[in-house]
């Protein structure tokens, strides 16, 4: 589990560098006249944040001693900061392109996923028997 984490962590890590840059620069003009650009901020920082704790993720696992952990707690966690990255990141994303305000009902159930993952991660090491 803990490859899955780290190549996910490190792609959506460089993923979120790309569209930083393409907002700074590309986008710039847009976001600025429909007032996305903090939204926009806000998008990048959170995909980052949780693209790095998906790599801690997994190096965690991957130093870890299994036995002595609950590993369907830190697969969660994994899977949650996966799905709140898409969700919260995306629906900003998405609302920034097209300024349809919906999609802001959306980014709340994103920020469920990523409170849940850093929950279920404290819960895990809380069990651990280490």
């Amino acid at each position: 589990m803990h490859k899955v984490f780290l190549l996910a962590g490190t792609a959506l890590g460089g993923v979120s560098v790309m569209i930083g840059a393409f907002g700074a620069h590309a986008l710039r003009n847009a976001l600025t006249v429909s007032g996305r650009m903090e939204t926009f901020e806000t998008a990048v920082r959170y995909q980052f944040y949780h693209a790095l704790a998906l790599v801690m993720l997994g190096l965690f696992l991957f130093r870890a001693d299994a036995p002595a952990l609950r590993p369907n707690l830190f697969s969660y966690a994994g899977y949650c900061f996966l799905a709140g990255i898409f969700v919260f990141s995306g629906s900003l994303y998405v609302l920034c392109l097209t300024n349809v305000r919906q999609w802001g009902a959306v980014t709340p159930f994103g920020g469920v996923f990523l409170i849940a993952g850093w929950v279920l991660w404290f819960w895990g090491v809380w069990q651990s028997e280490r």
